[in-house]
């Protein structure tokens, strides 16, 4: 299972499913192979409103937490 994992703190934020991973990869544009994904209040919103899988979103955002923003990766 892919694993997401904060890369400021380098805490992880744990395991999704392949159709989780399929539903980020979908709304972030890779270029290069990049497997890195920056997010906001305003990117979980549209990850919300295009659908993204609850238990994914409140994964994320428990794991942003108080910041203004995060950068994730997957592995």
């Amino acid at each position: 299972m892919p694993r997401l994992i904060r890369l400021d703190t380098g805490d992880a934020i744990g395991q999704i499913s392949d159709e989780q991973l399929a539903f980020l990869v979908e709304q972030f544009e890779e270029e290069h192979d990049d497997q890195e994904y920056r997010i906001d209040r305003d990117t979980l919103e549209l990850l919300s409103d295009n659908g993204g899988d609850p238990e994914l979103l409140a994964m994320l955002e428990k794991a942003i937490g108080d910041d203004d923003s995060m950068t994730i990766a997957w592995e």
